[in-house]
């Protein structure tokens, strides 16, 4: 039996294939985004009507941004901040290796600080760095120096053996997390060359271990910044004191010490740039795209686009 086809509703043999139609997709609603960002913008708006109505001299915020003894304040804070995070870092790289250490006294000893300066608050230690010249009248370091407790444990000494000492005990944790996520396949192919325990850990373990340390060495850099406020505690004179003696002296107290949050905002702010370029300079070898830079964003933005790796920004 034959079938007649008529050929005039055939397409021919060599056309594409027909477009499927477009699916006509309705977007959900969420309302509740709507519902959130309308009481989020509420809350904002009854906070700066709070600040406004209140009895703030907003000018003397700007008129004293640049006062000698609040920049002087601000200088002495960053200074306690890069050495104190020197002394963390070293001093947690070196506690990280002794903890893996084999030694059985050694990594006793590197447990052992870091139990007591991690359960121990920062503003303990740094009263007792204070105070240990009730106990302690002379230093006596043969023959090497020797003077009275008092004239050697300044306020700066003070606060830098307190801050940090104790971040050495979290950059321990930090360094040794990262050492254990390299594989340990790395090490054993070092050795089976011939290098030598430092060797290994200079030129195989440690680039690699940077990848897991600097993110939250990038935030123990922002808390330290933080954290050195506490150091009014112990008389050493840096932004909070500044700002809270220009305000007793010029009567705004209160807008000092938003002048002093104000500052602590750029610090942390400009720090946070600078973490964010050294994470994405340790991503070049596990990332295959490296995330665009703030400008390359804002050019994107702007419509002119920016290209990934193997092209220009």
């Amino acid at each position: 039996m034959s079938v007649d086809v008529d050929q005039s509703t055939q397409p021919p043999a060599d056309s594409p294939p027909p477009h499927p139609e477009p699916i006509k997709a309705i977007p959900v609603r969420h309302y509740g985004r709507w519902v959130a960002a309308v009481v989020v913008l509420g809350l904002v708006a009854l906070l700066f009507r709070a600040f406004a109505s209140g009895d703030v001299n907003w000018n003397a915020i700007p008129q004293y941004m640049f006062n000698a003894d609040i920049l002087k304040g601000l200088r002495n804070t960053l200074l306690i901040t890069v050495l104190s995070m020197i002394i963390g870092i070293v001093g947690g790289v070196i506690l990280a290796v002794m903890r893996q250490s084999k030694n059985p006294v050694t990594s006793t000893v590197a447990w052992f600080y870091i139990w007591f300066f991690r359960g121990t608050p920062v503003y303990v230690q740094l009263f007792l760095w204070f105070n240990l010249g009730l106990v302690f009248h002379y230093i006596d370091i043969m023959p090497i120096y020797k003077d009275e407790w008092s004239d050697f444990m300044t306020p700066f000494l003070c606060a830098l053996l307190g801050l940090g000492l104790n971040e050495a005990a979290y950059m321990a944790e930090i360094c040794r997390a990262g050492l254990n996520a390299v594989d340990e396949g790395q090490t054993e192919a070092a050795h089976a060359l011939g290098m030598s325990h430092g060797r290994t850990l200079r030129r195989i373990i440690v680039p690699q271990a940077m990848r897991v340390i600097v993110p939250p060495t990038g935030n123990e850099v922002i808390n330290m910044l933080k954290t050195s406020s506490l150091v009014i505690a112990v008389q050493y004179y840096d932004l909070l004191q500044a700002a809270q003696n220009v305000g007793r002296d010029s009567g705004v107290v209160v807008e000092m010490l938003i002048l002093a949050a104000a500052w602590y905002l750029i610090a942390t702010t400009v720090l946070s740039i600078g973490q964010y370029y050294l994470e994405r300079y340790y991503a070049r070898g596990s990332s295959r795209q490296l995330p665009p830079t703030p400008l390359q964003r804002i050019r994107a933005r702007l419509g002119g686009g920016f290209q990934r790796p193997g092209g220009a920004a």
